[in-house]
């Protein structure tokens, strides 16, 4: 099966949808997908929920696809970076299913390992409960959470052999892993493409039999969300 594509459009190429529940992996700025969230912003495709731990920040990352317009729903855990997104939701424009961070981690490991729910005690009492199940286990009690099952699943990794065998760089591993397996469709960008058998068995963070398209982006921006210098006397 070939798997890898030209350019980061074929890979979108007669996947994406309008409507459709797509999961980008990330965190914050730092191993998000970049090409591929460009190529989907130019596709057009339409009323998007989207599940990603952070909303990107106002003119990049998944910022570019609520500036268009193009999400319907964010499911995510963190939002604080986007005043556009802040713009959106406080008119009632924009959805949001707010999640917390490891559920949503949960969630996603969940849907790739065939588990349809679980129990958690986070939320347990707050907002974040409300209308979900709840049950007691020795005394304690757990608040039920459904899995995510994403149509499409865009990610990011460091390096991917030619049967989509992943490698993933320091802190930029973080929710894609997840993300990959969760999709029903897989799509990854990655840095450098190498022949199968190149990669040592151990050191796949993810086999390929998570991977359904690969799209090669040697030269991704890799933009810093937030730089904070230190001012040195005489300087």
């Amino acid at each position: 099966m070939k798997k890898i594509f030209p350019s980061a459009a074929a890979a979108l190429e007669g996947v994406v949808q309008d409507g459709q529940l797509i999961a980008v992996g990330g965190f914050g700025l730092c191993g998000i997908p970049e090409a591929l969230i460009d190529a989907l912003r130019d596709s057009g495709v339409k009323n998007l929920t989207a599940i990603s731990n952070n909303a990107g920040v106002d003119s990049f990352g998944l910022g570019k696809l609520l500036e268009t317009r193009q999400i319907r729903k964010m499911i995510a855990s963190y939002v604080g970076e986007n005043k556009e997104f802040e713009r959106q939701y406080l008119a009632g424009e924009l959805e949001l299913e707010f999640t917390p961070q490891g559920t949503l981690a949960e969630k996603l490991r969940a849907g790739g390992a065939g588990i349809a729910a679980f129990f958690t005690k986070t939320g347990v009492g707050t907002l974040v409960a409300e209308g979900k199940e709840t049950r007691e286990f020795e005394g304690e009690t757990y608040v039920m959470e459904r899995s995510l099952l994403p149509e499409v699943s865009l990610v990011k990794a460091d390096i991917a052999d030619t049967s989509g065998n992943l490698r993933f760089r320091y802190t930029a591993r973080n929710f894609n892993p997840a993300v990959a397996m969760a999709g029903k469709v897989c799509i990854v960008e990655v840095e450098k493409i190498v022949p199968l058998g190149q990669l040592h068995p151990d050191d796949i963070h993810l086999p390929g039999i998570y991977v359904h398209r690969l799209v090669l982006n040697t030269q991704p921006e890799k933009r810093i969300e937030k730089r904070t210098v230190t001012v040195k006397a005489g300087v």
